[in-house]
C-alpha cells in the first residue's frame, strides 16, 4: 500500500542508522532477537494498561524491524538462516503484542468507552484481538505459499508496515479509537487475505505459459519492516516466511534486500 517513493526513502533513512553501527560487531540476528525482545516488552507494557507507551513501543518495535535487514545489507552479512530467523521471530513479535492487548481486555471486564457505541466492549476486543491476529498470519502465509509455487501475489491493502502504523495511531489516540483501530485491523488483514487468495486463483485460471512467476526485481523495490530475501529466487513476505519451494543444490547467499509482504 504505502508507495515506492516512502518505501525507498524509509529504506535510505535506516541505513544512515545503521552504518555507524556496523564496526561495532553487532550482527543482523542479534538486531533481530533485540527486536522480538522489545515487542515482548511492548506486550507487557499494554497488558499493564498503558496504552499510549504501548502505542510508542509498537511504533518504535515496527522501525527497529528494518534494521536487521538493513545491517546485512551494510556488512554483507546476509545468511539463509538469518533470514529464516527474522521471518520466524516477526511471527512471535506480532503474535506477543497481540497477546499483550488481549491480557490487558481479560482484565478489564468492565471496559467502557463512550466512542466504543456497542455493549460488551471487552467481547469485542477479545474477538477483534484474535481476529487480527489469524488475518495477520494469513496474510503473510498466502503470500508465502503463493511464491512457493511460482506466482506473484502482492496485492492488498494491509501489509505489516500499515497494520503497525494503523495499532500504533490507534493506541496514541488513548481513547476509543484504538478499540475501532482493532477492528479495522481484524477486518482488513483479512480482506488482505481473500484478496490474495482471489488473486492466485485468477492467475492459476491462465494458461500456464502466461501466468506470472514471482519476481525477485519486483520484490526488491518495496521495503517494509522485514528485509531479507532470496535473490534469484522467491522473495519471502513480510515476515520473512519461508516458502515451500524446493531448495535448489546450491542455495544462494541472501542480499539482505527488501520486500513487501
Amino acid at each position: 500500500m504505502f508507495s515506492r517513493r516512502i518505501q525507498q526513502q524509509a529504506r535510505y533513512l535506516v541505513t544512515l542508522i545503521i552504518k555507524p553501527l556496523s564496526g561495532l560487531g553487532i550482527t543482523p540476528n542479534m538486531l533481530t532477537v533485540i527486536g522480538l525482545l522489545l515487542s515482548g516488552l511492548t506486550a507487557i507494557v499494554l497488558a499493564q494498561g498503558f496504552i499510549v507507551i504501548g502505542g510508542w513501543l509498537v511504533l518504535l518495535a515496527g522501525i527497529f524491524d528494518m534494521f536487521d535487514g538493513a545491517m546485512a545489507r551494510v556488512r554483507n552479512a546476509a545468511t539463509t538462516f538469518g533470514a529464516f530467523l527474522d521471518s520466524t521471530l516477526d511471527r512471535y513479535s506480532e503474535g506477543i503484542i497481540l497477546f499483550g492487548l488481549l491480557y490487558y481486555a481479560l482484565q478489564h471486564p468492565g471496559l467502557q468507552d463512550p466512542l466504543w457505541p456497542m455493549p460488551h466492549e471487552q467481547t469485542w476486543m477479545i474477538a477483534f484481538v484474535y481476529i487480527a491476529l489469524l488475518g495477520s498470519l494469513m496474510v503473510s502465509y498466502t503470500k508465502a505459499r503463493a511464491e512457493g509455487l511460482g506466482l506473484e501475489c502482492k496485492t492488498g491493502l494491509l501489509a505489516r508496515p500499515e497494520r503497525v502504523i494503523l495499532l500504533a495511531i490507534g493506541l496514541l489516540s488513548n481513547t476509543g479509537i484504538w478499540i475501532w483501530a482493532l477492528a479495522l485491523l481484524a477486518i482488513f488483514a483479512n480482506v488482505t487475505a481473500v484478496e490474495r487468495i482471489l488473486s492466485v486463483w485468477r492467475a492459476t485460471r491462465q494458461p500456464v505459459g502466461k501466468q506470472a512467476p514471482a519476481s525477485t526485481a519486483s520484490a526488491q523495490q518495496d521495503i517494509n519492516t522485514d528485509n531479507r530475501q532470496l535473490p534469484g529466487m522467491v522473495g519471502t513476505n513480510d515476515t520473512r516466511e519461508s516458502t515451500v519451494r524446493p531448495v535448489p543444490t546450491i542455495v544462494p547467499p541472501f542480499s539482505g534486500g527488501v520486500h513487501q509482504e
